[in-house]
């Protein structure tokens, strides 16, 4: 006959207390092996170890429907702990969004008002992310004095709120969802636009096939030179001259223009200039930095973009001076 012990030692080597003990045995959860004539409850070593495992269970926070349901096996011990990992998971993703809000209050000093926003905006599905999203946009953009290539550009770059979002990606969805959904905040981003993209220069920012030589041709070209820098290949490498040709090619054809030496020679100047303002610490624009550049920001910061490597200037002006 296995050897009994008392409620007192159960407790001892459980780690339980003896009135948790009892508790559970009144629940119906770990009954007793048997009990003494005096009427002491005794527990084999079985009992004892169904007990630990409860104990195990409970500082897991599992409910005792499950415990009951797994020590009377209408759950396997792998199925109960996916069940309790999703309800955790549930429950620290509300946790966090909370605490998003909560620290942004704080910061602001914010009112109820407020507060219903915020735990408005972090309780959004997507489709409604998108929908304030394509309205911020809608309102933005219309009667914008740009080509719709750019237009289509600038709603192209959204945020996209992951599913297990950290606290700082909460944080910046808060920040983003509120201004966008600011009349405010939308004319600034919209006057932004409109000066920034008026002048000569910027009109031709927006031309389509600027904007397609930025976000398709160009891209292609740029992404070829830049695997072969971080390839190590030199400036004169026949693939890399390649590109540089095409580069050239490409860029000539914006300004009507031919690709040939004195074209090329003065591309690559341009580029080296560049390398030499880079080095030069930035001037603020307050304009863009709290409109469109702010923008920008928060979607970044949500998305967990990385940020671009630097691009070797000198490199590529190398390249496209042998490719002539």
């Amino acid at each position: 006959m296995d050897e009994l012990y008392s409620i007192g030692d159960a407790a001892r080597r459980t780690g339980l207390s003896v009135s948790a003990i009892r508790f559970y045995a009144d629940a119906g959860i770990v009954a007793p092996t048997r009990l003494a004539e005096s009427g002491t409850r005794l527990y084999d070593l079985r009992a004892i170890a169904r007990l630990d495992l409860v104990r195990t269970l409970r500082d897991l926070d599992t409910g005792l429907d499950d415990i009951r349901r797994l020590l009377a096996g209408e759950t396997t011990l792998h199925d109960l702990f996916v069940l309790h990992l999703e309800l955790v998971e549930s429950q620290e993703r509300t946790l966090r969004a909370r605490r998003a809000v909560l620290r942004t209050l704080v910061g602001q000093g914010g009112t109820i008002e407020q507060a219903a926003l915020m735990q408005r905006l972090v309780s959004m599905s997507d489709e409604e992310r998108e929908r304030l999203i394509d309205d911020f946009w809608t309102e933005v953009s219309e009667g914008l004095d740009a080509s719709p290539v750019f237009v289509d550009s600038l709603r192209a770059i959204r945020p996209h709120l992951p599913d297990d979002p950290t606290a700082t990606q909460l944080e910046a969805w808060i920040e983003l969802g509120d201004l966008v959904g600011n009349p405010d905040f939308r004319q600034a981003v919209r006057t932004y636009l409109q000066d920034a993209y008026h002048t000569p220069p910027g009109r031709q920012m927006t031309t389509t096939p600027v904007q397609e030589f930025i976000h398709i041709t160009g891209t292609e070209i740029m992404a070829d030179l830049l695997a072969a820098h971080r390839e190590g290949l030199p400036p004169d490498a026949p693939r890399v001259k390649a590109a540089a040709t095409r580069l050239a090619a490409a860029t000539a054809d914006l300004t009507g223009k031919q690709p040939d030496t004195a074209f090329t020679s003065d591309l690559a100047a341009k580029f080296r200039l560049i390398e030499e303002i880079e080095r030069e610490p930035l001037d603020e624009d307050p304009a863009f930095d709290s409109t469109h550049g702010r923008y920008l920001s928060l979607v970044a910061t949500i998305n967990a973009t990385p940020p671009d490597p630097p691009i070797p200037f000198t490199w590529l002006a190398a390249a496209l001076e042998h490719s002539v």
